[in-house]
């Protein structure tokens, strides 16, 4: 699709991060349980990650960083209050949250495998909320700013093996797909990417003090 700024020293490459926030926080948390996260910090430190692994010689500039989650209803109200006051205040991040919705059915019994909408207790409703609409968001931006020429790298968050089609488009139109991974998961993903970054292992360099 297109070549890295040439200047008068080495390429430049400029580089942009799309973050699956739940994916993030849940996988991180299995490396370690309550880690302080610097979301300040943490698209610098990925930024010079994935420049390494494309070229150690260049130079690679931070573009921005979009970061993809949703909410679920008021027990959110901690969360939404610091995405919109606080996270969506850092140098180059945009934030596109939605909010879950209920499920069509409840649980089924592992039985009987009949459907139970209401608890045959107290009555409440058994279904429970899913994300709609995040993984797409993600794909739709990734190649939308891709044809826009906005970036040479992709920094792609998330384990989620449904990334892998998006991984392998843009390969072939000249961009890199770098997966910031949380080794085991999401190894077919790291397979289908150009590089592949152990965010735990980095972790240290985006840690809250």
């Amino acid at each position: 699709m297109h070549d890295p700024v040439e200047t008068s020293g080495p390429f430049r490459y400029r580089c942009m991060i799309f973050v699956d926030f739940w994916n993030f926080t849940l996988s991180m948390k299995t490396v370690e349980e309550a880690f302080p996260c610097d979301w300040k910090a943490l698209p610098y430190v990925l930024t010079k990650e994935a420049g390494y692994q494309v070229d150690p010689s260049a130079s690679t500039e931070y573009r921005g960083m979009r970061v993809y989650g949703s909410f679920d209803g008021k027990g959110d109200a901690n969360l939404r209050k610091w995405v919109k006051t606080k996270l969506e205040t850092f140098p180059g991040v945009s934030i596109k949250f939605v909010d879950r919705q209920k499920k069509m059915s409840g649980p089924k019994c592992p039985i009987c495998y009949k459907v139970i909408g209401k608890c045959p207790y107290c009555g409440n409703d058994m279904r429970g909320t899913e994300e709609k609409g995040v993984d797409t968001a993600i794909v739709t931006d990734m190649i939308s700013l891709a044809w826009e020429n906005a970036f040479d790298i992709a920094v792609l968050v998330s384990a989620d093996r449904d990334f892998v089609p998006v991984a392998e488009y843009l390969h072939t139109k000249g961009i890199k797909v770098i997966h910031a991974a949380f080794p085991p998961k999401g190894a077919l993903l790291s397979q289908k990417c150009w590089g592949s970054i152990d965010v735990g292992l980095s972790r240290d360099r985006f840690r809250r003090s």
